[in-house]
């Protein structure tokens, strides 16, 4: 065997090991979501906060993607300093849906008061996510468990 046949061999098994070991993981990505989430709601930057929901978004609320938009762009002019915590987020991945639990703190400031609009010090609101691979982006399908104080 040539010393090209065993460099091009060594290639062929070595590239699907490398994609293994550094494409991130659906929980990853998952967590990547909530993460830039996260930080696009706290900067109010809307088109950053919806590229996160998906199109198709529908739930128990009656909530759609259009519908999240305007009440995000009504929040995001009645409140400022918004600040969210999250915790205990438990991920489980089947095929090309998931779930995501965790629990939820969000204080901001409304006028001249800052105080807890989901949840408090004492007890998170549990929210409950499920999420859809659209491609090899994963978006936010589904929410359970919205509680606001304000």
């Amino acid at each position: 065997m040539s010393k090209k046949s065993i460099i091009l061999l060594f290639l062929i098994i070595l590239t699907p090991l490398i994609l293994y070991f550094v494409w991130p993981s659906d929980e990853s990505r998952i967590k990547k979501v909530f993460k830039k989430g996260t930080k696009a709601v706290e900067q109010e930057d809307l088109d950053e906060v919806m590229s996160k929901v998906s199109f198709n978004y529908r739930d128990d609320y009656g909530l759609t993607y259009l519908y999240i938009k305007q009440s995000m762009k009504s929040v995001f002019q009645q409140m400022s300093e918004i600040k969210i915590e999250y915790e205990n987020l438990k991920i489980k991945v089947t095929d090309s849906t998931a779930t995501a639990d965790m629990d939820v703190r969000v204080i901001a400031t409304i006028g001249n008061d800052t105080g807890y609009i989901a949840g408090d010090l004492a007890k998170p609101v549990h929210l409950k996510f499920t999420l859809e691979k659209e491609r090899t982006k994963w978006l936010i399908a589904k929410t359970e468990g919205m509680r606001f104080n304000y």
